[in-house]
């Protein structure tokens, strides 16, 4: 996603390293890899893999407090909608 907000977000709530490519249309680059090597345009898996690149590496930076605080109202909201059928 190009949207910094959102990665970093989602950083933060996994607690892990999120990377944005630098092409972020991923979908169509996907299909455009696999035809690509269905015909021979590409060699190897290997030769698709180093044309990838970061573009913004997100790293943590929430509090665990301020994110268990977001996890719960997430699992409250799924919880009342569940239960509002």
């Amino acid at each position: 996603s190009a949207n910094n907000f959102l990665m970093q977000t989602q950083a933060d709530i996994i607690n892990a390293p999120v990377n944005r490519p630098e092409c972020v249309e991923t979908t169509a680059m996907g299909a455009a890899y696999l035809a690509g090597l269905a015909v021979g345009y590409w060699e190897s898996l290997d030769h698709i893999k180093s044309q990838w690149g970061v573009d913004t590496e997100f790293t943590p930076k929430a509090a665990e407090e301020d994110v268990n605080t977001l996890k719960e109202g997430w699992a409250d909201a799924i919880r009342r909608t569940l239960t509002n059928k």
